[in-house]
């Protein structure tokens, strides 16, 4: 069996990625398209019978870093997202699949906004192999909540990362 892993054909791991990741707000000074990459994974853990996303940007200078994106209850067979499968409606996403608030307060894939003139940061885009078919959690739970349910359930999780500086 192959090792655990997760790709993206939109940019190459720890390579920048393209203004389509970049958030679109002029109060962050951003105005990207907001669109999640299309992800490719391999070698899940026989026994995953779930899965759950998440991004985190560990640069962003708010003491604790910042999530760029939490979705949970990702079928055991799915392989992969397509791309912009973060849209807020949802209509991409895997049926069962649920996205929460992420910390910019919107639902779904929020890109990277990183301040003007920073250093580049990180955009961790981590896949957890889940122990159980579903989390518990609706849409009105914190991501926190959902990422504390997720470790706790665990068995397995890979990681692919991506760059983005605002010069």
């Amino acid at each position: 069996m192959a090792d655990f892993r997760l790709w993206s054909d939109e940019f190459p791991l720890n390579g920048f990625m393209p203004k389509a990741q970049e958030f679109d707000d002029k109060s962050f000074g951003v105005d990207g398209e907001n669109i999640s990459p299309a992800l490719q994974w391999e070698g899940a853990p026989s026994d995953a019978q779930s899965f759950a996303l998440t991004v985190y940007d560990p640069d962003a200078p708010t003491g604790s870093g910042f999530w760029h994106w939490v979705l949970v209850n990702i079928p055991p067979d799915v392989r992969s997202l397509p791309r912009n499968a973060g849209k807020a409606d949802g209509t991409l996403l895997p049926p069962g699949a649920l996205q929460l608030r992420n910390d910019y307060g919107t639902v779904g894939f929020g890109g990277a906004a990183p301040p003007r003139g920073d250093k580049a940061h990180r955009y961790i885009f981590r896949l957890h192999a889940l122990k159980v078919p579903h989390l518990p959690l609706n849409a009105d739970v914190t991501n926190a909540i959902a990422r504390f349910m997720t470790h706790l359930n665990e068995v397995d999780s890979t990681a692919y990362t991506g760059m983005y500086q605002l010069k």
